[in-house]
């Protein structure tokens, strides 16, 4: 049964929008797992543009299902993650000037030290996965750096324009997923998922996890957290 993991950085968004201490994305996390959701997912950027340091730590204290680090390759990052201990962490590219992530990691021009990367944080104890687009080629190159999975990034395709378009981004995804799980990665799926569009991707049987964020705390603003998680559920879960 494939797992969902709610991304809670847009809570911590509003918030920060105010510079106030609500609402809360601590809380968020609790509301998110009572709704039956599998897991937490946040991204502590460089800027800490949305989720602060406490916020993590907070986390990593209270939740009761698993924690997803989101994080850049960096020192401070890797630092971080290491004593924050969650139960997995997915390296994903970063750029200050971008309003949310806007492509996978280049594993191929940046194998080495994302491997040393990897190799430190799977010392540590923390599995790792690195968000790539649906290249084979970058899955590959995600294999031989030694992550543990995969996190197929399905902007493009939420993004098509056209019906043609989606259905080649459609095929992208389910080759990247072949070549993942002939690898024997784990595969997990995100970026730019709704509602609409996330019915087509869990027709692909060998996706094993969800991480959806934005769609989710939108339709959260109008009719409320709890409800909009078990919604999307529904909708992964058949």
């Amino acid at each position: 049964m494939p797992r969902l993991g709610v991304n809670i950085d847009h809570v911590a968004t509003l918030r920060q929008a105010r510079g106030v201490v609500y609402p809360d994305p601590i809380t968020a996390a609790g509301i998110v797992e009572l709704a039956g959701a599998d897991g937490i997912v946040a991204h502590l950027r460089e800027d800490r543009r949305h989720m602060q340091d406490r916020d993590i730590r907070l986390l990593r204290e209270v939740i009761q299902t698993r924690l997803n680090l989101e994080m850049a390759a960096t020192e401070e990052m890797i630092r971080i993650a290491l004593a924050t201990k969650p139960d997995i962490a997915t390296i994903v590219p970063e750029r200050r000037e971008e309003l949310t992530t806007e492509g996978g990691l280049d594993v191929i021009k940046f194998l080495r030290p994302l491997k040393k990367t990897i190799q430190r944080l799977q010392k540590g104890g923390i599995p790792v996965s690195l968000f790539v687009d649906p290249s084979p080629e970058q899955i590959k190159a995600s294999e031989a750096a030694g992550a543990d999975a995969i996190e197929i990034h399905t902007g493009h395709y939420c993004n098509a324009r056209t019906l043609s378009e989606a259905d080649e981004e459609f095929k992208r995804i389910i080759d990247a997923v072949t070549e993942a799980s002939r690898l024997n990665l784990q595969i997990a799926a995100g970026h730019g998922l709704n509602y609409v569009n996330v019915s087509r991707i869990v027709e692909i049987e060998d996706i094993e996890e969800y991480n959806i964020g934005h769609s989710i705390i939108a339709r959260a603003v109008l009719v409320g957290l709890d409800r909009a998680v078990r919604e999307m559920i529904q909708l992964i879960r058949g």
